[in-house]
């Protein structure tokens, strides 16, 4: 969805317009190819940062990055009715500053994973953030999680533990930084969740991007370094993947339901494997490969259960 690898995840709000889709005029099998595509896309992205982020300063990469999306936030922002104030008018302005600070920062964090770990492995680990979501649903939502979401959040848990491999002589500290990242970005994902409540998703965008791009660019401008004119050329591409996966995932939640297109979200991870295997030489170990397809597994779960829960909530009411 990084978000990175983070950005194909529904954590971060997408400004629409219009009226909403309504059930009847939605096409689920269009959503589904539309999220495929945003995988593709951000896997791209994934594979360009880890390029940079192995020759430039991981900071100053994040904050050209965050220039390009804080400039995008505002186009849109100008755009919209009531402006760039009406973009600013947030019921919880501390919270959505933090949630600017936690994303920029689990960005870097999932960077250096890219470059410290590879790909391969850092997806791996990443993935299991929709366990850690419902896990910690509950103490900052106030949400009830029932003993079967749990039973997937430990069988997750277990995956993770299968591809950390500690006490095997191959474990990487590393791979702790990419684990690191997943509990930020979940924590993101639930701060938006709490936000929207009474912001709409024009506000929660606008601050993501503006308070993004002011915290890293001090830390940015300190670490300045001149790219070659081909590594300009991939940063202007990274800046465009990560509007073309976010107009992408737009139309995707515009056209389907997210309970049904949001498991396609894990294709990143194969994605990015065979970007990791094919340019960058990584390999695939056994432990990863079977870590990793449980906590999919058990994410696949967790989502299948919050869709059964949704449905039962609907009807009740």
């Amino acid at each position: 969805m990084t978000a990175t690898s983070t950005d194909p995840a529904p954590a971060d709000p997408v400004p629409t317009t219009g009226k909403v889709t309504h059930k009847a005029t939605q096409n689920t099998k269009l959503g589904i190819w539309l999220m495929i595509a945003t995988t593709l896309v951000f896997a791209a992205q994934d594979g360009i940062s880890r390029h940079l982020g192995s020759n430039y300063p991981l900071t100053m990469v994040v904050m050209v990055r965050f220039w390009f999306f804080a400039l995008f936030v505002m186009v849109l922002a100008a755009r919209a009715p009531g402006g760039i104030r009406a973009a600013t008018r947030s019921h919880y302005p501390l919270v959505q500053g933090l949630r600017g600070l936690i994303l920029v920062a689990e960005i870097g964090v999932m960077l250096l994973a890219f470059v410290k770990l590879g790909l391969i492995e850092a997806h791996a680990v990443f993935a299991c953030y929709p366990l850690l979501v419902a896990a910690l649903s509950g103490p900052i939502l106030g949400e009830k999680v029932g003993w079967r979401r749990w039973t997937a959040i430990l069988v997750g848990a277990l995956g993770v533990v299968i591809i950390l491999q500690p006490g095997f002589g191959v474990f990487s500290p590393w791979a702790l930084v990419a684990l690191l990242a997943s509990a930020m970005f979940a924590v993101y994902g639930l701060l938006t969740r709490y936000v929207a409540r009474k912001d709409s998703a024009s506000v929660s965008f606008f601050w993501t991007g503006i308070v993004a791009a002011v915290a890293v660019t001090p830390f940015g401008l300190m670490q300045w370094t001149w790219m070659t004119p081909g590594d300009w050329g991939w940063m202007a591409v990274l800046c465009c993947t990560a509007v073309l996966g976010h107009w992408l995932l737009i139309k995707a939640f515009a056209v389907a339901e997210a309970s049904a297109i949001q498991p396609f979200a894990y294709l990143q991870l194969v994605w990015a494997s065979g970007i990791g295997l094919v340019i960058f030489g990584e390999t695939l170990r056994v432990n990863v490969a079977i870590g990793a397809g449980i906590v999919v597994a058990a994410g696949i779960f967790t989502l299948w259960r919050q869709r059964v829960r949704e449905k039962a909530t609907l009807r009740e009411a």
